[in-house]
């Protein structure tokens, strides 16, 4: 019986979110979850971890699994370690979900979105495709035929238009995404929103503001890693290092009398009492550890799956 025979029903399931860098995954995921969850930023490979966005709506529960964007491993992203951590986590999240979203940029359809749509393919499962960034297209005339072209041959379960950054379009892209999850009760209480910790999202928020301020190649030689997350009464005490590949990185990320690191800090740290509600005290540093994103036991030491 589904959800429109039996309007009683309460369905929750798992849906993962995938598809090439930088086509707004993170951001579609915060706008249906209805609250930050996943970090973004105008760099591709912002999102490095898999992490659970979940949706409590009328009538079910999404539990949103938000992946590193897909690709083949060339240019910046050249198979490192870190590479071939991020595709491993974004093909494993197809395994155990009950549906997909494939993520799409308006207008633009490459060899990349062939690979996902093919690993998503090979996973057995119903996929929705999201056509993301309409509000960015000027020619609206070419919507019909790029929804043509990218539908021919590929059996999507549905297609939705929709602009994740003004939230347009999410209202029955999520009802959609309800009807592919089993009937079930809800896994999470109403007002969890994640399956992470404070201690996690703390680290991402530094690495987003790494990502947003420093220059083109230098936040993919970065992580974070939290070494002190304390409770001092109502105040959050955060102690994060920045880690860096070489010495002569480190002058960069600290900048001029260390302004841009006290930058940093700053807007990571309104982030995070926006997010935990709370005041928080925030120390960073920096340091260096040679070829970290390059080795599998430093990559596993940092949290990365």
């Amino acid at each position: 019986m589904n959800s429109e025979q039996n309007p009683d029903s309460h369905r929750c399931g798992s849906v993962a979110v995938i598809g090439r860098p930088n086509v707004g995954k993170s951001t579609l995921v915060n706008a249906l979850v209805g609250a930050k969850v996943s970090i973004v930023s105008n760099r591709p490979q912002t999102t490095r971890h898999r992490l659970l966005g979940i949706a409590t709506v009328e009538g079910g529960q999404l539990l949103l699994v938000d992946t590193p964007g897909l690709h083949r491993g060339q240019g910046r992203f050249k198979a490192s370690a870190m590479s071939r951590v991020m595709n491993r986590t974004a093909r494993s999240a197809v395994e155990d979900v009950d549906a997909a979203l494939m993520v799409v940029e308006a207008g633009r359809w490459d060899e990349e979105d062939t690979l996902v749509f093919n690993v998503l393919r090979a996973g057995g499962i119903p996929v929705v495709l999201a056509v993301n960034k309409v509000d960015r297209l000027k020619d609206k005339s070419a919507l019909l035929p790029f929804l043509a072209q990218v539908s021919e041959g590929r059996d999507f379960a549905a297609i939705h238009l929709v602009s994740a950054l003004k939230r347009k379009g999410l209202e029955q892209l999520l009802r959609d995404l309800l009807k592919l999850v089993p009937e079930a009760p809800p896994v999470y209480e109403e007002d969890e929103i994640t399956d992470r910790s404070q201690r996690f999202l703390a680290g991402e928020l530094v690495r987003e503001q790494l990502m947003r301020q420093l220059g083109d190649e230098l936040p993919y030689a970065t992580t974070v890693e939290i070494e002190r997350f304390a409770e001092d009464g109502e105040l959050l005490r955060i102690g994060a290092v920045v880690w860096v590949e070489r010495e002569g990185q480190k002058p960069i990320v600290i900048g001029k009398g260390g302004v841009r690191l006290r930058e940093i800090g700053s807007k990571a740290r309104q982030q995070m009492e926006r997010l935990f509600g709370r005041k928080v005290f925030l120390e960073t540093w920096v340091r260096v550890r040679e070829g970290w994103s390059d080795d599998e036991a430093a990559l596993k030491a940092f949290g990365y799956e």
